[in-house]
C-alpha cells in the first residue's frame, strides 16, 4: 500500500516500519509544542531556561553568524505586548532566507539569562489559531516533514473511520470512563485541550496494559501443564565438589542464583527463570553451573545467542571452563561446513555432545538432541516474545533459563515478565570497573588527544555510530567515520555493522583483539557479545540518538582488564539532550539507568525489543505508568477466569491472536 505520492517520504515510512493507515494512526506524537501566548507579566518575570510563546513583528536585520562549525540567526522581535527580545536560532542558517523584517511570527522559546535572549525552540509565521495552539511532534527521520506527517495522519482517520474496534470488555470500558480507540487516536493526534491528551492515552495505554498482561497471565497457565516426566534429582555433593574445584569464588547475588535455578531444576513444573545482571556481574558462569547441574542428571543442555560472534565467544568459554570434565561442548553456526555440520547433528543426536553452543540453527528441523534437559537463551531479548518455546520444544523435559544484560527496574519485573522467575546479579565478580564517561561536542579537539594516548598505550578503542549509511550528517554513519579515521590513522582502523557477513567479520574482529588494527569502527552491533579485555576508550558519535541502556550496555564493553578507561559521548544536542545524557554522567547502576530511560521516552516504541530489552509497548511508559499496568494485571486475571463470558470472547480472541497459546475450558 502507498500511503503518499512521494517516493522518498515512502521510502522513509517503510524504514520507520509503517506500512498502513493502521501503522500511521498507531505513531502516536512524542510530545506536544504548547502555543498558549505568555503574558506580560510572565515575560517580565521569566527563569532561566523558562519556555515561553511570543506573538509578534521582527524588526531590524536577521543576520546569519557562522563560527567553528556553528551558526546561528538573530532577529530582534516586538511582541503585542509592548516588549522587545533578541531572538538566536541555532544551527538553522536557511531562517536567513525565510524570516522577513516587518512580518508577524509565533515563536516558541526558551529564555537564556545570562545573554538576556530567547533560544528558539520553533517558529511559525502569523498567529497560531484557537484550534492548533497544541500541536504535536512526531518522532520522524530528519528529512520527514511534520506537516506532512500530521496531512497522512489526518488522511488515515478519515479513511478508518468506523473501523477501528475497541478491544477492552465493555464494562470495564464503563467503569473506568474510557473513551472509544477511534476517539481515543483521535483525541492524541488533533488534540483540542491537554485533557483530550490524557483521556486519548489513558484508554490506549489500558487497552495494551490489559492485553499484555493477559497474554503472560496466559502464557504462564499453559506453562504450568509442562512437568518432568521422572524424578531430576542430581547427587548435590558431586555438584559441591566441582564448584570447590573452581578456580574462582562465586558473589553472593551468583551463589543465589545457583540456588534458586537448582530448586527449579528438581520441582515437578519445568523451569521457566530468567537470569538478569549488569554487564560484568557473572552471568555466564551462573549458567555453566546450571549446565552442569544438568549434565549431572544425565541430560543435554544448549545455550542460544543471538549472533555468530557471540555464539564463538560462548564456545570458547565454556569449552575453557569445562576442561577436566567430562562435559563435551560442540558449536552449531550457520557458517559450518556441511560436512562439520553433519558430524555436529551426529554428536548431538547420539547424546555425545553434552552442550550445544549456537545461534538460530538450534531452532533448525533437523537438529535432534538425545535428551534436551536445560536451553540457555543469552540476550533473550533479540528473540521474540514466544520464539523462546521453541528452543524448549526440542526437548519434552527441559528447563528454561533464559539471560539479559539489559536490567528490568526492580518493581516491574512481576509485571513485564509474568510468567517468569527472575534471579537478579547485583555485584560484581572483579568489582566495579573504572571508567570515566564524558559529554563532549563533535569536534572537541580533546577526542584526539584521548585517542593518540590509547594508541600509544597499546590499547583498542571503540567508535560507534548510531547507523551504517549517510543521512545529512557526517557524524552519524559509520562509513563517513571510518573514512575520516582511516585518513587521520592509516592501517590502524576497522569498520564493523550488521550487514558485514559472517567470515568477514570474524576477520575485523580478529584484528582488532590482536591489536594489529587498534580502532574500530562500528555500530551498536558491538553492544552485545565482544569482548576485548583490553579496549579502554570509547567514542560514541551523535550520543542522544541511542537510548540509555544502549549507551550502558556499550559503555561496559571498555575497561574490562581493571585499568582505567574512558567513554566519550560527542553530541550536539539541545537541552532535552544534555539532560538525558547526564544519567549516564552521573551514574553507573544498570536499574536506575533502565528506570530513567523509561522515563525520558515518551509514547511510541517505548522500550523495542530490538532496542533495549524490554517488550515493544507503543503507548505505555511501564515506570510512569505502572499503575495502569497492576490494575490491568487484576483485570487480565478476572478476564482468564471468565474468558467464556459472552462480554470477555472478543477481547480474549484478539489478545491471543498473534501467540501459539490455545487456552482450555
Amino acid at each position: 500500500m502507498k500511503l503518499s505520492s512521494s517516493a522518498k517520504l515512502n521510502l522513509l515510512l517503510d524504514k520507520m516500519e509503517i506500512h498502513d493507515y493502521h501503522d500511521v494512526i498507531a505513531h502516536l506524537p512524542r510530545r506536544y509544542e504548547l502555543f498558549y501566548l505568555t503574558g506580560r507579566d510572565a515575560l517580565l518575570h521569566m527563569q532561566d531556561k523558562e519556555k515561553v510563546v511570543i506573538y509578534g513583528e521582527i524588526v531590524g536585520r536577521v543576520d546569519l553568524l557562522r563560527f567553528e562549525g556553528v551558526s546561528n540567526v538573530r532577529f530582534y522581535l516586538h511582541s503585542d505586548n509592548g516588549l522587545e527580545f533578541q531572538v538566536i536560532a541555532w544551527n538553522r542558517p536557511y531562517l536567513k532566507a525565510q524570516l522577513i523584517t516587518g512580518e508577524r511570527y509565533t515563536v516558541r522559546a526558551s529564555y537564556d539569562h545570562k545573554r538576556h535572549c530567547l533560544n528558539m525552540l520553533s517558529i511559525k509565521k502569523g498567529e497560531v489559531s484557537e484550534e492548533e495552539r497544541i500541536q504535536p511532534v512526531y518522532s520522524l527521520p530528519v528529512d520527514f516533514p511534520q506537516h506532512l506527517f500530521r496531512n497522512l495522519v489526518k488522511k488515515a482517520l478519515e479513511a478508518e473511520k468506523g473501523k477501528i474496534p475497541s478491544l477492552i470488555p465493555a464494562p470495564l470500558r464503563e467503569k473506568y470512563r474510557l473513551v472509544e480507540k477511534e476517539a481515543a487516536y483521535y483525541s492524541c493526534h488533533f488534540p483540542k485541550s491537554s485533557e483530550d491528551i490524557r483521556q486519548g492515552l489513558r484508554a490506549l495505554k489500558y487497552e495494551e496494559a490489559l492485553s499484555f498482561t493477559f497474554r503472560n497471565l496466559a502464557f504462564k497457565q499453559k506453562n504450568k501443564h509442562y512437568v518432568h516426566r521422572l524424578d531430576r534429582h542430581f547427587p548435590h555433593e558431586e555438584f559441591a565438589k566441582f564448584v570447590r574445584s573452581l578456580p574462582l569464588t562465586l558473589t553472593a547475588s551468583q551463589r543465589k542464583a545457583c540456588k534458586e535455578i537448582i530448586a527449579d531444576m528438581e520441582k515437578k513444573e519445568l523451569m521457566n527463570r530468567l537470569l538478569q545482571g549488569d554487564v560484568g556481574t557473572g552471568k555466564t558462569i551462573v549458567a555453566a553451573m546450571a549446565v552442569y547441574a544438568c549434565f549431572l542428571r544425565g541430560q543435554q543442555s544448549s545455550v542460544m545467542a543471538p549472533t555468530d560472534s557471540l555464539a564463538k565467544q560462548h564456545f570458547r568459554f565454556f569449552s575453557s571452563f569445562f576442561v577436566g570434565t567430562k562435559v563435551k561442548v560442540v558449536l552449531l553456526v550457520g557458517s559450518l561446513s556441511p560436512k562439520e555440520r553433519k558430524d555436529v547433528l551426529s554428536r548431538i543426536e547420539s547424546g555425545e555432545a553434552t552442550l550445544v553452543i549456537g545461534t538460530h540453527a538450534l531452532f533448525s528441523k533437523d537438529v535432534i538432541y538425545r535428551d534436551l534437559g536445560l536451553a540457555v537463551i543469552d540476550e533473550q531479548h533479540k528473540f521474540g516474545v514466544y520464539q523462546r518455546s521453541l528452543l524448549a520444544n526440542k526437548g519434552s523435559d527441559a528447563d528454561l533459563l533464559l539471560m539479559s544484560a539489559t536490567p528490568i527496574p526492580r518493581t516491574l519485573s512481576m509485571t513485564l515478565y509474568g510468567d517468569l522467575d527472575v534471579s537478579t546479579l547485583t555485584d560484581f565478580p572483579f568489582g566495579k570497573r573504572d571508567i570515566d564517561s564524558l559529554l563532549l561536542k563533535p569536534k572537541a579537539k580533546k577526542v584526539e588527544e584521548y585517542v593518540r594516548s590509547s594508541l600509544r598505550e597499546g590499547k583498542q578503542i571503540y567508535i560507534v555510530a548510531p547507523q551504517i549509511e549517510e543521512n545529512g550528517n557526517e557524524f552519524s554513519s559509520a562509513k563517513s567515520i571510518y573514512e575520516l579515521y582511516n585518513e587521520a590513522y592509516p592501517n590502524k582502523v576497522s569498520l564493523l555493522h550488521g550487514k558485514k557477513e559472517g567470515e568477514e567479520k570474524e576477520e575485523v574482529l580478529s584484528s582488532f583483539s590482536s591489536g594489529e588494527r587498534p580502532i574500530l569502527v562500528a555500530t551498536s552491533v558491538i553492544e552485545v557479545g565482544i569482548d576485548v579485555k583490553t579496549a579502554n576508550l570509547m567514542i560514541v558519535y551523535d550520543a542522544h540518538r541511542f537510548s540509555l541502556s544502549s549507551l550502558h550496555q556499550l559503555r561496559g564493553r571498555i575497561g574490562r582488564d581493571g585499568n582505567k578507561a574512558t567513554f566519550i559521548m560527542l553530541s550536539d544536542g539541545g537541552d532535552e539532550d544534555k539532560e538525558k545524557l547526564s544519567v549516564i554522567l552521573n551514574s553507573e547502576d544498570g536499574f536506575e539507568i533502565a528506570e530513567a530511560d523509561l522515563r525520558l521516552r515518551g509514547p511510541g516504541t517505548l522500550a523495542g525489543i530490538r532496542q533495549s530489552g524490554f517488550p515493544d509497548f507503543q503507548f505505555i511508559n511501564v515506570v510512569n505508568d505502572f499503575k495502569i499496568f497492576e490494575v490491568a494485571r487484576n483485570d487480565a486475571y478476572e478476564i482468564l477466569l471468565h474468558r467464556d463470558d459472552e462480554q470477555n470472547k472478543e477481547f480474549v480472541k484478539a489478545a491471543l491472536s498473534k501467540t501459539d497459546i490455545a487456552l482450555s475450558a
